[in-house]
Protein backbone atom coordinates (compact mmCIF):
# COMPACT_ATOMS: atom_id res chain seq x y z
CA UNK A 1 0.00 0.00 0.00
CA UNK A 2 1.32 3.51 -0.98
CA UNK A 3 1.66 5.99 2.21
CA UNK A 4 -1.22 8.65 2.00
CA UNK A 5 -3.57 6.49 -0.20
CA UNK A 6 -7.14 5.24 1.21
CA UNK A 7 -9.50 3.02 0.27
CA UNK A 8 -13.32 3.52 1.18
CA UNK A 9 -15.46 0.45 1.38
CA UNK A 10 -18.79 1.59 0.49
CA UNK A 11 -21.76 0.55 1.91
CA UNK A 12 -24.77 -0.55 0.06
CA UNK A 13 -28.46 -0.68 0.62
CA UNK A 14 -30.75 -2.77 -1.82
CA UNK A 15 -33.95 -3.82 -1.66
CA UNK A 16 -36.69 -4.51 -4.33
CA UNK A 17 -36.60 -1.38 -6.16
CA UNK A 18 -32.82 -1.19 -6.33
CA UNK A 19 -30.37 0.07 -4.24
CA UNK A 20 -28.77 3.42 -2.16
CA UNK A 21 -25.26 4.29 -1.79
CA UNK A 22 -23.94 7.15 0.08
CA UNK A 23 -20.80 8.17 -1.41
CA UNK A 24 -19.20 10.77 0.01
CA UNK A 25 -20.10 13.29 2.88
CA UNK A 26 -18.55 16.44 4.00
CA UNK A 27 -17.85 15.20 7.49
CA UNK A 28 -16.18 12.33 6.72
CA UNK A 29 -12.62 12.49 7.00
CA UNK A 30 -11.70 10.83 4.17
CA UNK A 31 -13.08 13.85 2.26
CA UNK A 32 -10.79 16.60 4.28
CA UNK A 33 -9.14 18.29 1.61
CA UNK A 34 -11.58 20.10 0.64
CA UNK A 35 -13.89 20.59 -3.07
CA UNK A 36 -12.52 22.04 -6.21
CA UNK A 37 -14.52 19.91 -8.64
CA UNK A 38 -16.55 17.00 -9.68
CA UNK A 39 -16.16 15.31 -13.05
CA UNK A 40 -17.12 12.16 -15.21
CA UNK A 41 -14.72 10.31 -17.81
CA UNK A 42 -16.85 7.61 -20.18
CA UNK A 43 -14.07 5.63 -21.23
CA UNK A 44 -14.06 2.54 -23.80
CA UNK A 45 -12.44 -0.75 -23.84
CA UNK A 46 -8.53 -1.74 -23.48
CA UNK A 47 -8.26 2.28 -22.96
CA UNK A 48 -4.84 3.12 -21.18
CA UNK A 49 -5.27 6.78 -19.32
CA UNK A 50 -1.51 6.75 -18.04
CA UNK A 51 0.24 8.41 -16.24
CA UNK A 52 -0.70 11.86 -14.79
CA UNK A 53 -0.56 13.12 -11.07
CA UNK A 54 -0.26 16.70 -9.22
CA UNK A 55 1.32 19.02 -7.18
CA UNK A 56 -1.60 19.56 -4.87
CA UNK A 57 -4.45 18.12 -6.00
CA UNK A 58 -6.12 15.08 -4.24
CA UNK A 59 -8.20 13.30 -6.47
CA UNK A 60 -10.92 10.45 -5.28
CA UNK A 61 -12.01 8.17 -8.05
CA UNK A 62 -15.31 6.14 -8.33
CA UNK A 63 -16.50 3.28 -10.88
CA UNK A 64 -20.13 3.28 -10.86
CA UNK A 65 -20.46 1.04 -14.18
CA UNK A 66 -17.72 -1.02 -16.28
CA UNK A 67 -14.64 -2.05 -14.62
CA UNK A 68 -11.01 -0.05 -14.23
CA UNK A 69 -7.74 -1.44 -13.63
CA UNK A 70 -5.96 1.53 -11.53
CA UNK A 71 -2.17 1.77 -10.92
CA UNK A 72 -0.30 4.39 -8.76
CA UNK A 73 2.95 4.82 -8.15
CA UNK A 74 4.50 6.90 -5.48
CA UNK A 75 6.87 9.66 -7.34
CA UNK A 76 7.10 11.59 -4.20
CA UNK A 77 10.43 13.05 -2.50
CA UNK A 78 10.69 11.63 1.19
CA UNK A 79 7.41 9.51 0.62
CA UNK A 80 9.02 6.04 2.51
CA UNK A 81 6.95 4.12 -0.16
CA UNK A 82 8.34 6.25 -2.81
CA UNK A 83 9.19 3.89 -6.45
CA UNK A 84 6.44 1.96 -4.92
CA UNK A 85 3.24 0.93 -7.48
CA UNK A 86 0.18 -0.65 -6.19
CA UNK A 87 -2.55 -2.10 -8.30
CA UNK A 88 -6.80 -2.14 -7.30
CA UNK A 89 -10.06 -2.48 -9.01
CA UNK A 90 -12.66 -0.21 -9.43
CA UNK A 91 -16.33 -1.48 -10.33
CA UNK A 92 -18.27 -4.71 -11.04
CA UNK A 93 -18.04 -7.22 -9.86
CA UNK A 94 -15.53 -5.63 -7.28
CA UNK A 95 -16.64 -4.13 -3.95
CA UNK A 96 -17.70 -0.95 -4.33
CA UNK A 97 -15.13 1.53 -3.24
CA UNK A 98 -13.47 4.74 -3.55
CA UNK A 99 -9.88 5.31 -3.80
CA UNK A 100 -8.01 8.91 -2.59
CA UNK A 101 -4.95 9.88 -4.50
CA UNK A 102 -2.69 11.96 -2.68
CA UNK A 103 -0.53 14.70 -4.51
CA UNK A 104 2.26 13.22 -5.91
CA UNK A 105 1.68 9.74 -6.44
CA UNK A 106 1.09 9.20 -10.47
CA UNK A 107 -2.13 7.28 -11.38
CA UNK A 108 -3.35 5.87 -14.10
CA UNK A 109 -6.28 3.24 -15.49
CA UNK A 110 -7.02 0.79 -18.12
CA UNK A 111 -10.55 -0.42 -18.89
CA UNK A 112 -11.52 -3.78 -18.71
CA UNK A 113 -15.24 -3.54 -19.66
CA UNK A 114 -16.91 -3.13 -22.96
CA UNK A 115 -16.31 0.83 -21.51
CA UNK A 116 -16.49 2.58 -18.28
CA UNK A 117 -17.67 5.47 -16.23
CA UNK A 118 -14.70 7.33 -14.17
CA UNK A 119 -16.28 9.72 -11.58
CA UNK A 120 -13.80 11.83 -9.54
CA UNK A 121 -13.56 14.31 -7.55
CA UNK A 122 -10.55 16.64 -7.08
CA UNK A 123 -10.20 19.05 -4.18
CA UNK A 124 -8.77 21.78 -6.29
CA UNK A 125 -10.11 23.26 -9.28
CA UNK A 126 -8.53 22.24 -12.49
CA UNK A 127 -5.31 24.17 -12.88
CA UNK A 128 -3.11 23.48 -15.80
CA UNK A 129 0.29 24.11 -13.72
CA UNK A 130 -0.49 21.49 -11.68
CA UNK A 131 -1.24 18.62 -13.97
CA UNK A 132 1.74 16.76 -15.11
CA UNK A 133 2.01 13.63 -17.65
CA UNK A 134 4.81 11.12 -17.51
CA UNK A 135 4.71 8.89 -20.60
CA UNK A 136 2.40 4.88 -20.24
CA UNK A 137 5.81 3.24 -20.83
CA UNK A 138 8.19 5.38 -18.53
CA UNK A 139 11.04 3.04 -17.48
CA UNK A 140 11.90 4.18 -14.50
CA UNK A 141 7.67 3.71 -13.47
CA UNK A 142 8.74 0.60 -15.52
CA UNK A 143 4.81 -0.58 -15.50
CA UNK A 144 3.27 -3.04 -18.04
CA UNK A 145 -0.30 -1.80 -18.91
CA UNK A 146 -0.79 -5.06 -21.42
CA UNK A 147 0.34 -7.68 -18.49
CA UNK A 148 -2.36 -9.77 -18.06
CA UNK A 149 -2.87 -10.23 -14.03
CA UNK A 150 -1.83 -13.41 -12.98
CA UNK A 151 -3.67 -16.45 -12.55
CA UNK A 152 -3.15 -18.15 -9.08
Amino acid sequence: MIQGVEIKELVTHPDERGFFRELIRASDPFFAGGFGQWSQSFVLHNVVKAWHLHREQIDWWYVPLGLLKVALHDLRDGSPTRGETMELFLGDPHPPRIVRIPPGVAHGCKVLSASAHLFYMTSKIYNPSDELRVPHDDPKIGYDWLKRTEIK
